[in-house]
């Protein structure tokens, strides 16, 4: 099952560098269409269809808001896949903290310093819910926002 979700976020990431890559290539671009492009084809024969302008949904549309979309799904997928995977090898599993990992030995140096015990919503704490359970929607939520405004930022 690792290895089918390692696949998948490689897949993933590649897909999400080289889909905005090919749409601005085409003239899909975050300053507008650009002049001559077969973008600027493809807007022109939507107006035309439409009788004067692009239709909000159209392929031309959301090619055009690409970056933000991907920057979205990036931001989402590394919550909810990267977080957990990035758990997972540090020991922190759903059977609980692996014996001899780097997970194990934070909750030492965590216990330690709390004077035997690890504190509830400590980092210890949140890392081993998250390996146990996932990312919640209050982690998954910012770093989606995060995302889609790198993802219009970036081009």
């Amino acid at each position: 099952m690792a290895k089918v979700l390692i696949g998948a976020a490689i897949g993933f990431g590649g897909a999400a560098i080289a889909v905005p890559l090919m749409v601005g290539a085409i003239g899909f671009t975050a300053a507008g269409i650009a002049s001559g492009s077969i973008a600027a084809n493809m807007m022109s024969a939507a107006a035309i269809a439409n009788g004067g302008g692009v239709a909000a949904g159209s392929m031309v549309a959301v090619l055009q808001s690409i970056d933000t979309l991907f920057g979205a799904v990036v931001g989402l997928g590394a919550a909810v896949v990267g977080i957990p995977l990035a758990a997972g090898a540090l020991g922190f599993t759903a059977g609980g903290i692996a014996a001899g990992s780097i997970a194990a030995k934070m909750m030492s140096a965590a216990a330690i310093a709390n004077g035997g015990g690890v504190a509830a919503g400590g980092v210890v704490a949140t890392l081993q819910s998250i390996g146990a359970a996932g990312v919640s929607t209050a982690i998954a939520a910012p770093a989606t926002a995060v995302g889609a405004v790198i993802g219009s930022l970036s081009s």
